[in-house]
């Protein structure tokens, strides 16, 4: 089963939760997540989840030269990603455990 439909409604969660840490940049979420063995995400992934939270009003952006070139896109939570952030945490648990408790039943 190809998990991009998953993946998809998983990823908005886990980027807002690593900008609430602190101020970033598109590319270092993907190292992050990254480390987190969300293996094989690429900019053409992130960058449209960015834009969606951006829109939705979730998160803020700001640019500013990078110690290494071109500008880049810095991005900061907003109250009301703090606010979604933690109603999809909430979420997140109680549909995990409603799915575990099913996978592991062995039907």
């Amino acid at each position: 089963m190809e998990d991009t439909q998953l993946m998809k409604g998983i990823l908005e969660g886990c980027v807002l939760a690593i900008i609430e840490r602190g101020e970033t940049y598109g590319y270092e979420i993907l190292q992050a997540l990254d480390g987190y063995g969300f293996h094989d995400l690429s900019e053409g992934t992130m960058y449209p989840v960015l834009t969606r939270l951006d829109k939705n009003g979730y998160i803020s952006c700001r640019k500013a030269k990078s110690p290494l070139g071109p500008v880049r896109k810095y991005y900061s939570i907003t109250d009301s990603g703090k606010e979604y952030l933690a109603g999809f945490r909430e979420n997140y648990k109680r549909v995990t455990a409603c799915a575990d408790a099913v996978l592991k039943s062995g039907g």
